[in-house]
């Protein structure tokens, strides 16, 4: 378990607490950041529209998507540390006897938290890869690709993040409540890739 907050830790710190063999941090907290690292870069590009006479037309705008962009990131980074603590209880839950008539109970309610930390950060880059959207028609064109680089970050985060909600509801006793959480993840993921590669795409055509 990490004992710093991720906003407290260094880069290369919790690069080595996730590349050990600690329970924490995983795919789900490495989803986490990847979205913030994604969400930050459409902050920039705003920074480097704003005050522009060229922009000011679309400056409040983009600075309303700068603010979203800030909440999301807030929210991405609080999820690296929420996707830990989620995991830590699961993990001891696997290790109560089979035989205990509280196990399943337990497992439940362990495996219910620990895809919800997930299925927020899945959410999160979605709303992400919209703000990355709008900044494509509305950011400095000189940064053109930092809007492709962050929706591409963001992208990765939906997937990480998908991944890590199904090896959770996978467990889950209450199949009615594990497949409405897979539902809910696959909608988004169909709906927001194709988003993402779309903004992509445009960033690349651009450079054509």
């Amino acid at each position: 378990m990490i004992t710093l907050s991720t906003a407290e830790q260094t880069c290369g710190a919790f690069l080595d607490a996730l590349a050990s063999k600690a329970p924490t941090p995983g795919g789900g907290g490495a989803s986490a950041l990847v979205g913030a690292l994604g969400t930050a870069l459409c902050t920039m590009v705003g920074n480097y529209t704003v005050g522009k006479k060229k922009y000011a037309g679309v400056e409040e705008d983009v600075k309303a998507l700068m603010g979203k962009a800030e909440d999301i990131r807030a929210r991405l980074l609080a999820l690296v540390d929420a996707d830990a603590a989620a995991f830590e209880p699961l993990s001891r839950a696997y290790s109560i006897p089979k035989d205990n008539p509280g196990r399943g109970e337990i497992m439940e309610q362990c495996l219910r938290d620990a895809a919800a930390a997930p299925m927020e950060i899945l959410r999160l880059s979605c709303e992400a890869i919209d703000l990355h959207r709008e900044m494509l028609d509305k950011g400095s064109v000189m940064m053109l690709s930092d809007v492709g680089t962050g929706v591409i970050f963001c992208w990765s985060a939906l997937y990480g993040a998908c991944l890590n909600v199904k090896v959770n509801t996978k467990s889950m006793a209450d199949r009615a409540y594990a497949e409405a959480m897979n539902r809910e993840a696959d909608q988004l993921v169909n709906q927001y890739w194709k988003i993402a590669e779309q903004v992509y795409e445009a960033v690349m055509g651009r450079f054509s």
